[in-house]
C-alpha cells in the first residue's frame, strides 16, 4: 500500500473510531475530551514548575525547559487517547471532504470535544492553582509572564500564530501515524511539539489550562486578565488552529492523497 493511502486509511480508522465512541457513549467521550486538558494541565505545571527554576540558573532557559517538559502533554493525551479539539479539526475536516461524516455531524463533535476540553481546563487549572508550586507566585514569574503576553498579544498576531500552532500539532499526530516504534513516535512528538511551544505559538486548548493555572493562582489580579483580551485570544486561537489544522493540514492532505479523480496517460 502506497503511502498516501496508507495515512489517509489510519486517519479514516481513527475517524470511524471517534464518531462510534460519540454515538455509543457520550459520557465516555466526554471524559475522554476532558483528560485531555487533564493531561495538559500536567504537563503545563511540570513546565511552568522547571522553567522557574531554569530562570533562577540563566535567564532564556526557562523557556527552553518549558517546551521540552511541555510536549510531554501530547505524548500523555495520544497514548492514552484522550480527545483533542485540536486533532479534531484535522480529523473532522477530512471526515466531511472525503463524505464519511455530516457537516453537523462533524461540528457537534468539534464543538462538543472543545467544550469538554474547557471544562476540564477550568477544572484541572483551578486545582493545580492550589498546589504548593502556584502558591505566592512572583509578580514577574514565568507563569504570569507567559500568560500576560498571550493576552496582550494583537488580533493578527494570534491568528497567524494559531495557524502554526496547529499545524504543528497536527504534523505530530500525522508523523506518529506513520511510525511503528513507539520509541521514534515519542522522540517524534517531543521534538515536533517543541518548535510551537518554544515559539509560543497560541494553541485554543492549551490556553484552557494556562490561562485559569495563572488567573487562580495570582487571584484574578493580572491586569491583562480583561474579559476583552480573554475572549479576543481564545476565538482568534481557535480560527486560526481550525486553518492551520482543519484546512492546511487536514483538507490539503486529504486532497494530495485523494486518487479517486486520478487519471493516467501512458505514452509510448
Amino acid at each position: 500500500m502506497e503511502y498516501g493511502s496508507e495515512l489517509m486509511s489510519k486517519i479514516e480508522a481513527a475517524i470511524a473510531k471517534k464518531i462510534n465512541l460519540f454515538h455509543s457513549s457520550f459520557g465516555r467521550y466526554a471524559v475522554r475530551a476532558i483528560f485531555a486538558t487533564a493531561f495538559l494541565t500536567l504537563g503545563t505545571a511540570i513546565a511552568f514548575g522547571v522553567a522557574m527554576k531554569g530562570e533562577e540558573i540563566a535567564h532564556g532557559l526557562g523557556k527552553m525547559l518549558y517546551a521540552f517538559m511541555f510536549s510531554w502533554s501530547l505524548v500523555m493525551i495520544i497514548y492514552l487517547n484522550a480527545e483533542l479539539a485540536t486533532s479534531n479539526m484535522m480529523y473532522m475536516t477530512v471526515g466531511v471532504y472525503k463524505k464519511k461524516v455530516s457537516v453537523p455531524l462533524a461540528l457537534k463533535v468539534l464543538f462538543t470535544c472543545l467544550l469538554f476540553n474547557l471544562i476540564g481546563g477550568v477544572v484541572f487549572g483551578y486545582a493545580m492553582s492550589l498546589t504548593s508550586p502556584f502558591q505566592h507566585l512572583a509578580e514577574n514569574s514565568f507563569v504570569y509572564s507567559v500568560v500576560t503576553s498571550k493576552l496582550e498579544k494583537g488580533a493578527l498576531q494570534i491568528f497567524i500564530e494559531g495557524i502554526f500552532a496547529n499545524m504543528v500539532v497536527n504534523i505530530a499526530v500525522l508523523a506518529t501515524m506513520r511510525m511503528k516504534d513507539d520509541i521514534g513516535k515519542i522522540f517524534s512528538l517531543l521534538f515536533i511539539i517543541y518548535i510551537f511551544a518554544f515559539l509560543g505559538f497560541e494553541h485554543v486548548v492549551a490556553n484552557f489550562v494556562s490561562m485559569p493555572v495563572a488567573f487562580f493562582a495570582s487571584k484574578g489580579t493580572l491586569a491583562a486578565f480583561t474579559a476583552g483580551n480573554v475572549v479576543k485570544n481564545i476565538t482568534l486561537a481557535f480560527l486560526g488552529n481550525y486553518v492551520g489544522g482543519g484546512l492546511v493540514m487536514g483538507l490539503t492532505y486529504a486532497w494530495l492523497n485523494d486518487n479517486s479523480h486520478t487519471k493516467f496517460t501512458y505514452l509510448d
